[in-house]
């Protein structure tokens, strides 16, 4: 296995479990108020910013033990360089990343317009949020093994 399908891999897994347990650790937490109350707002508001926030450092500190042990594991360098067929494969997985998002964006939006708890909203973005990230690590897993 080459690297960089080694660090899907381990992108696609960290993105699950990050995501699987930020949620088990916000569930308790959930307002006891009624759907429109402000305290839901605070809650769904600091939901995705802390999700945000911890699902980019859990990212950048999962990607430096990555390398640490990569390093220690093979005796090899990453790739300091990113030949066409790497950019390529970057830029397919982003388009398609980017294409779930903004379905997912679109549907949130249009379940406001269809008088759905503003609740459905917040859900609908955080799951095509996740959905894009892992869509991005398994776009580029699949051109990896696959070929473009």
């Amino acid at each position: 296995m080459t690297y960089q399908e080694k660090k899907s891999i381990v992108s696609l897994i960290s993105a699950i479990l990050i995501f699987g347990s930020f949620c088990l650790y916000m569930y308790p937490q959930y307002p006891e108020g009624g759907l429109g109350s402000a305290e839901t707002f605070r809650y769904w508001g600091s939901f995705v910013l802390i999700l945000t926030v911890v699902s980019i450092v859990a990212h950048i500190i999962i990607s430096i033990i990555f390398n640490i042990v990569f390093r220690m594991t093979t005796k090899e360098k990453e790739p300091k360089f990113m030949d066409e067929l790497d950019k390529l494969i970057d830029l397919k997985a982003n388009r398609n990343s980017f294409f779930v998002f903004i379905i997912g964006f679109l549907l949130a939006m249009s379940s406001l317009i269809i008088y759905q708890p503003s609740q459905m909203m917040f859900i609908i973005l955080i799951a095509s949020g996740f959905i894009s990230d892992v869509m991005g690590s398994v776009t580029k897993l699949y051109h990896y093994r696959r070929g473009v």
